[in-house]
């Protein structure tokens, strides 16, 4: 290892620490090593043995080639630029991860990704509902039809969606633009209906072609001239399209239902929480402001699910990996293409050796076809 490559390795360790929130000292005291060696280590003045490096990768949570990996180019061109100093380091590392190991599998599969058209950024408010309305149509849903399985349509143009248990102080969302399709996080802590509008908001920046963000919940009080506050209303009117919501509004109020069980039985066919609704109905001027604040209020109990046969939605309940991901990793394991350990690695430990189907066993001498 020449002295620009060790440089360069002790940058990454540097950056894999930081991420991880460790000081020096916290790392070094981890792996057994003095703190000055490690700070020499990153300043790339000394050089880091294998054992080192492997605990190391083992403290701050790396695979060791990630260290002498090459970052790829969608990942550094698309890194948070809203607040450098204010991310949050644990999703900003999980966004890497899966956008690398999306990028594994894929270029292992030979498979073709899926493609999508890039729309225009709106400007206005009619120009946020258009775009909202042809994004439904490239998903494949008609102008009423509730979306109801989002994870899965918008796999289709090429945006795969995972979902992780992060805390409810964690950012709602992450997405990422890659050279061919792209990737979105959704916090799986958050309640389903702020899960399924995290992940419509992320499908705007990918279908609006935007840098790598991360979206923190956005205030209501938030008006349209903020692209964020857009990204959200885009959001709703994906998830709540002017035509169908207006029907069985006018349905449900024909029936004699009043404000309460309206809004139940609204938010449980379209699959939102009360609040996305509330703005949602106020913004198609279909009720005003005191009716809004009345719905934000209500909560659907365990009574009204069996009184009104209520259908709960677990949609991206964490951890959730799309199919496609899925069906590519069990493809290149078949072929011999990763280890069993490897397989389960790229499925992020959902599943076990045991869960993959049995393959024939090869010679020994094909450990050397393995990636892993």
């Amino acid at each position: 290892m020449d002295a620009e490559e060790q440089n360069q390795l002790g940058s990454r360790i540097a950056d894999a620490r930081q991420r991880a929130g460790l000081t020096q000292t916290e790392l070094a005291t981890a792996i057994t090593l003095d703190r000055s060696a490690l700070a020499k280590i990153e300043n790339g003045s000394r050089r880091v043995s294998a054992l080192e490096l492997s605990r190391i990768a083992d403290a701050v949570g790396e695979r060791v080639e990630w260290f002498f990996d090459k970052t790829p180019e969608a990942i550094i061109s698309h890194r948070n630029l809203q607040d450098p100093g204010a991310v949050s380091p644990a999703i900003d590392r999980l966004i890497e991860l899966t956008a690398r190991n999306v990028e594994f599998v894929t270029a292992r599969t030979g498979q073709a990704w899926p493609k999508s058209q890039v729309l225009d950024r709106p400007g206005s408010g009619n120009d946020i509902e258009e775009a909202a309305a042809e994004a439904r149509k490239l998903i494949g849903l008609s102008p009423a039809k509730p979306a109801l399985n989002l994870s899965a349509e918008v796999a289709g143009l090429g945006l795969f969606t995972f979902s992780f248990d992060m805390g409810t102080d964690a950012a709602d969302a992450a997405s990422m633009l890659l050279k061919e399709g792209g990737v979105a996080i959704v916090n799986g802590s958050l309640r389903v209906g702020r899960r399924r509008l995290a992940l419509a908001h992320e499908l705007g920046h990918y279908l609006f072609a935007d840098e790598y963000t991360i979206d923190w919940r956005i205030s209501e009080q938030q008006n349209d001239d903020v692209w964020e506050a857009r990204l959200d209303r885009f959001g709703r009117a994906l998830l709540l399209p002017r035509q169908g919501v207006k029907a069985d509004l006018a349905r449900l109020r024909a029936e004699g239902n009043d404000l309460r069980t309206t809004a139940i039985k609204l938010a449980s066919a379209y699959r939102v929480d009360m609040s996305t609704l509330a703005r949602r109905l106020v913004e198609v001027e279909l009720i005003d402001q005191k009716d809004a604040d009345f719905i934000r209020s209500v909560r659907t109990t365990k009574a009204d699910i069996i009184d009104h046969n209520l259908v709960v939605p677990r949609e991206l309940e964490a951890p959730h990996l799309p199919d496609p991901y899925i069906k590519g990793i069990l493809t290149i394991y078949r072929n011999a293409v990763v280890s069993a350990a490897r397989a389960t690695d790229l499925l992020f430990d959902t599943w076990g050796e045991d869960d993959l189907p049995e393959v024939p066993k090869l010679p020994e001498s094909s450990i050397w076809k393995f990636v892993s």
